[in-house]
């Protein structure tokens, strides 16, 4: 069986990982990666690599890419933006990500494969449990 495409559009004052989630909950998906995601935003609210600062950023935003695993358990993802001088900011994307015009997001379903989450003690953090369907995760 091979992947299953999955394509929509986000409309101004969504909130991309809210809707993200949403749209993995709502069509039941185990494992999916994001394999494009183009538009813009008003708002940003990124987690830097120290793990610990979140940094909200109030400008007009192009997102020059967004990478990570998606299912109806869990998100992981990174974003990438540009602001309207060309620089370039990125992060671990958290929720608070409005949209201004539009987000068209593509994910690609792993078909037998689940993505979920426990906990490592080892990095503080519900990290990825790679499964497949149907089988029981602990």
């Amino acid at each position: 069986m091979g992947l299953k495409t999955h394509c929509f559009r986000l409309e101004r004052g969504a909130d991309l990982k809210r809707e993200i989630r949403r749209y993995a909950e709502q069509n039941g998906i185990g494992a999916a990666v994001v394999a494009s995601a183009v538009g813009c935003l008003t708002r940003a609210a990124v987690r830097d690599a120290s793990g610990a600062a979140a940094h909200t950023l109030e400008e007009r935003l192009e997102i020059v890419s967004l990478t990570g695993t998606v299912s109806a358990e869990r998100l992981h993802l990174h974003i990438s933006l540009a602001r309207e001088d060309l620089s370039v900011i990125g992060g671990h994307l958290l929720d608070g990500c409005i949209v201004n015009t539009t987000a068209e997001i593509v994910l690609l379903e792993l078909p037998g494969v689940r993505f979920s989450g426990a906990f490592d003690a080892s990095t503080g953090y519900r990290e990825l449990v790679i499964g497949t369907e149907g089988e029981q995760q602990v």
